[in-house]
């Protein structure tokens, strides 16, 4: 075998991938961490509000107490000065960016603010404040594009790979984490979670071979990936408007909807994919889609049962790596 470019990774099975820029890397800033600041230091940076108080002081002023925070620690911080308008230009959770002066009080390290305000989120790399993965992402994206190349239906195969070949999807999929506070509730989790499920899947065909294995193996891989748009990160895990308005089932379903209608309307696509007839294409893609939405389970649809054996076995595969999720944590600071 020749060797591999140091352009490349070696996948699931010796297949050769692309190696992938890490999420955050290039063009995000890089702050001081709070742990590395001494006293006498003036600093600028974003980090993480993890409290926020307008009190007064003892000569009747307002003055602003805030907790600053990023994965190496925290530490306190007060403006005297303008403590009010500055109080007005963020919220707690939020991340912020800060100018101040690190100072000693009562033996402690404090920070005198200089300014404060709320920050771009998407300049920042969420990874300096929340908890990730202990896998490593090229190994477990590397396992996705092995399953993924695993399916040989002309239907499914070509609309699962639509998903594998979106640079931008696969990013937001390497960084998403799976819940805000449950099951895989860090960065990376929804990855770590959907290799999980989908390794279940294959392996579940292995036991039960009259299993539809090109149907469950593309569901198991796709039934989250609407939490790829359910969530925002900063400070903390917290929910987009579209998560909080739509949840990750609804965007889930119009994701894949949106690639089935462009696969459809290609009209340069050949091969087995143009030989099947456009009744059983459709079809195909409707049972695709219900074990999707029933991942969670039968009380998620119209007729409250599941129409297909694979439906219910991803319902159970799903369940399974929840509960072993929960159980084991698996997140570092």
């Amino acid at each position: 075998m020749s060797e591999r470019t140091s352009g490349e990774r070696e996948g699931q099975g010796g297949a050769r991938v692309p190696r992938r820029q890490a999420s955050g890397e290039g063009s995000m800033r890089s702050d001081p961490p709070l742990a590395a600041l001494e006293p006498g230091r003036s600093f600028s940076g974003v980090y993480a509000c993890t409290r926020k108080d307008l009190l007064v002081a003892r000569n009747g002023q307002p003055y602003l107490a805030v907790e600053l925070g990023d994965s190496s620690g925290t530490i306190t911080a007060r403006a005297f000065r303008d403590a009010a308008a500055l109080a007005s230009g963020f919220e707690q959770g939020d991340l912020v960016e800060v100018v101040g002066r690190v100072e000693r009080f009562r033996g402690e390290r404090t920070v005198e603010l200089a300014s404060i305000r709320r920050a771009d989120r998407s300049a920042v790399d969420p990874r300096r404040f929340l908890p990730a993965t202990a896998r490593e992402l090229d190994e477990l994206d590397g396992f996705f594009e092995a399953l993924a190349a695993e399916l040989a239906c002309p239907v499914l195969a070509p609309l699962v790979q639509l998903f594998v070949h979106d640079e931008g999807f696969r990013e937001q999929f390497r960084l998403a984490p799976c819940t805000r506070e449950g099951h895989h509730a860090y960065l990376g989790g929804l990855l770590e979670h959907t290799v999980a499920v989908a390794t279940l899947a294959h392996e579940l065909c292995q036991v039960h071979p009259w299993l539809d294995r090109d149907l469950l193996l593309a569901a198991a891989l796709l039934h989250d990936v609407g939490k790829t748009r359910e969530f925002e990160l900063g400070a903390e895990i917290a929910l987009s408007s579209e998560g909080a308005l739509l949840g990750h089932l609804a965007l889930g379903q119009r994701m894949i909807e949106e690639r089935w209608s462009a696969l459809a309307a290609d009209r340069t696509a050949v091969g087995p994919l143009a030989r099947v007839p456009a009744a059983d294409r459709e079809a195909r893609f409707q049972s695709l889609l219900h074990c999707v939405l029933a991942h969670h389970g039968p009380d998620q649809l119209p007729s409250r049962r599941f129409r297909s054996a694979e439906a219910a076995a991803l319902y159970r595969l799903n369940q399974l790596d929840t509960a072993v999720g929960a159980w084991m944590g698996g997140p570092v600071a």
